[in-house]
């Protein structure tokens, strides 16, 4: 079980995403969660680095895709805002939604990277279905407050994966 709570990657932020690795890896397409990983919980505003960094990711040939628990309206003014196309209210970590970016992507998982700061959501759904997963630590300390409270059994987790790395 622990090992579907690791992560492939675990980096600081979508800025510190190495493209080359990622493309040495066979990924084609980064399918994103977006509430702490691309925009700060309960801000409405993309900021100028994340629209250069969706920029940078399409010049190194990334299809990009959005995978988010957010509720229909905020998902659609994001994927608006940021021109993605995605699935909002995707229930993860069930695998339905993860499956369908797939189709849609018409790619098979092991070309697929999912990015998320959430090891409970991001991660585990993303290795149930054979994604790459990277872990980024989350933008805002302001959360969802079921997010909180799965907050603490994250830091026991990658506490416990940080003690099994070589």
């Amino acid at each position: 079980m622990l090992k579907l709570l690791q992560p492939d990657l675990y980096v600081e932020s979508i800025h510190k995403i190495d493209f080359d690795y990622l493309r040495s890896q066979g990924i084609k397409a980064i399918c994103s969660d977006l509430d702490n990983t691309l925009v700060p919980w309960e801000s409405d505003q993309a900021n100028p680095e994340l629209l250069a960094w969706i920029e940078q990711a399409r010049a190194a040939g990334f299809t990009l895709y959005l995978i988010s628990n957010a509720v229909p309206k905020r998902f659609a003014h994001f994927a608006k805002l940021l021109g993605l196309e995605g699935i909002g209210r995707a229930a993860k970590p069930r695998k339905k939604a993860f499956l369908r970016a797939l189709r849609e992507l018409k790619l098979p998982a092991a070309q697929v990277a999912l990015v998320g700061d959430q090891i409970f959501t991001d991660v585990l759904g993303g290795n149930r279905v054979g994604l790459f997963t990277i872990l980024v630590v989350p933008l805002s300390q302001r959360e969802f407050i079921g997010t909180r409270l799965m907050r603490r059994l994250e830091r026991l987790v990658l506490r416990r994966l940080q003690r099994q790395a070589p």
